[in-house]
């Protein structure tokens, strides 16, 4: 164990202000921190907590933004640099040799709002962004600033089945543990994902609402299934792209834009690029934490018969009559 913490896990650097507010809400065992807080219905470390409060106060949402929602460890990266290069090929093309994606990691190019453009009393200048903003948040619907709510902001949801997401989430956190404080045990981490106490959970109720949300309102958000994308990459972009109204000419399918998308993409390609493998956060999260399997079923590597049927008995109860059925395999 070393002396000093990277920042993520440094919690001293809370306004006092923020202090006073968490000693007033729930609290539970964290999964990086000491604890973690619910606040309006859903569970945050301390530090995202400000970022939240910041973001909900201070972001004024534009009718030509993007923003990609996930729970955290449901393919996040991905579906970054997805969305990136579908949206900017005509800025970047996709078959230049010094495309962004190459060089630069996805979590920067489309920046997190909570975590990183509002984090540790930050204000963030748009004006330097160019139109449509990419943006990204793990805040569930009802949480999200008004503005967002209201306009016609784009909100592009994915959604990864939950045994997947907790093992990745398990995984994620101990490895930004690992050096400098006690891993958690899979056992304790999977009963509080069970009770709902996980990064921005309860899972079910976060992907519920955005689920119903996409059906009252399909052009509003568009629900993707990580799943599905890994099954037919090719359908689920060209999806994506209608939703976004930045359509693939037959030119472009032609000429193999999106096979050439989905290559530069890969799980792969992206965790190999130098910038991946060596690069970090100015916090000190190193970026290859960020891609460690990308599988589905890799929690059959995990999951006791026991730990199956609590789950199984949970998200049967919470999903029942929505509609929603998840793949495992």
């Amino acid at each position: 164990m070393t002396t000093s913490s990277p920042k993520y896990l440094q919690e001293d650097n809370l306004s006092e202000e923020c202090k006073k507010f968490l000693s007033i809400l729930p609290k539970d065992k964290g999964w990086v921190g000491s604890y973690i807080y619910n606040y309006q219905g859903f569970w945050t470390p301390p530090r995202f907590l400000q970022g939240v409060i910041a973001f909900q106060q201070q972001f004024q949402a534009e009718d030509s933004d993007i923003i990609l929602v996930t729970t955290p460890k449901s393919g996040t990266t991905w579906l970054k640099s997805l969305l990136f290069a579908l949206v900017n090929r005509v800025k970047h093309p996709i078959f230049e040799p010094n495309h962004p994606l190459l060089v630069i990691n996805p979590h920067v190019l489309v920046p997190f709002l909570e975590h990183e453009l509002y984090i540790d009393g930050r204000v963030p200048d748009f004006s330097t962004f160019t139109s449509p903003k990419l943006l990204a948040t793990h805040v569930p619907f009802a949480s999200l600033p008004k503005s967002v709510q209201h306009s016609k902001t784009k909100l592009v949801y994915l959604c990864r089945n939950p045994r997947d997401t907790f093992i990745s989430m398990w995984h994620f956190t101990n490895n930004l543990l690992l050096h400098h404080n006690d891993t958690n045990s899979i056992e304790e981490m999977f009963d509080l994902f069970c009770e709902g106490v996980s990064l921005y959970g309860p899972f079910w109720n976060h992907v519920l609402d955005y689920w119903e949300k996409s059906i009252e309102n399909p052009t509003k958000i568009l629900f993707l299934m990580y799943e599905e994308i890994k099954k037919k990459p090719k359908v689920q972009l060209k999806r994506l792209a209608e939703f976004l109204e930045c359509l693939i000419s037959p030119e472009e399918e032609n000429s193999g834009v999106v096979g050439e998308i989905l290559k530069m993409c890969s799980f792969e390609n992206l965790r190999n690029l130098e910038v991946n493998t060596n690069g970090k956060f100015s916090t000190g999260e190193e970026y290859n934490l960020f891609f460690r399997k990308g599988e589905i079923g890799d929690w059959k590597n995990y999951f006791t018969t026991k730990m199956s049927d609590k789950l199984n008995h949970t998200i049967e109860e919470k999903f029942q009559g929505s509609g929603l059925k998840f793949s495992y395999v």
